[in-house]
């Protein structure tokens, strides 16, 4: 018996995606099945289709589980800032994993910790006089802004886009993208961040 199985002998399904979280970590997204996932934790593929019945399901379950590392306690009590803490904790746990956002982004995980998340954004907007519209359609502006350029920055860190970027745009060919492309780098997706959260919670 391995130590992911509980007593008796017996896979349990978190051990299931604590090990899918592993592999991913290690070997990236793309490298992901329950095949692999058998393969680490040394059963048969049929014994992790029992707990996760499908790769799609298996990802849910990984997505929630990443999720359910941002910690929804220690937060301001002023509503925007509270809001605002809650998306960087989620952009934190995002990084945290290899192809994090990406793993998460090809999901619709409507699970505990998700939802947990989501309703504490959405609280914390209508706690600051939004109404329902502008509470859930801020929350869902903040959740995808961040998805899209967290995937974008763990995909640089692998790939830098910098010197393709740079062939590709002219001052000739591209002006615009030419005079701000200082901007674009890599090491600019922190301040990026901070700018596109302020913009989607209202504060610019």
């Amino acid at each position: 018996m391995t130590n992911r199985q509980a007593a008796g002998g017996r896979l349990e399904p978190g051990s299931v995606i604590r090990a899918a979280l592993e592999l991913l970590d290690e070997k990236g997204l793309e490298a992901l099945s329950t095949r692999a996932v058998a393969e680490r934790l040394g059963v048969r593929m049929n014994t992790v289709l029992w707990h996760v019945k499908t790769k799609a399901r298996m990802l849910e379950l990984m997505a929630d589980a990443v999720v359910g590392e941002v910690p929804l306690d220690g937060l301001p009590e002023e509503p925007d800032r509270r809001a605002g803490e809650l998306v960087r904790r989620y952009r934190r746990a995002l990084l945290a994993h290899r192809d994090g956002a990406a793993l998460v982004v090809g999901t619709y995980a409507a699970e505990p910790h998700t939802l947990g998340l989501a309703e504490a954004i959405v609280g914390a907007l209508l706690d600051g006089g939004r109404s329902e519209r502008e509470a859930a359609w801020t929350t869902w502006a903040a959740i995808y802004f961040t998805l899209g350029l967290t995937q974008e920055e763990q995909a640089a860190a692998r790939q830098p886009l910098g010197n393709r970027l740079a062939e590709a745009v002219s001052e000739t060919s591209h002006p615009a993208l030419h005079r701000t492309f200082d901007h674009l780098a890599a090491d600019s997706f922190d301040d990026r961040f901070e700018y596109g959260l302020d913009a989607v919670l209202g504060r610019r």
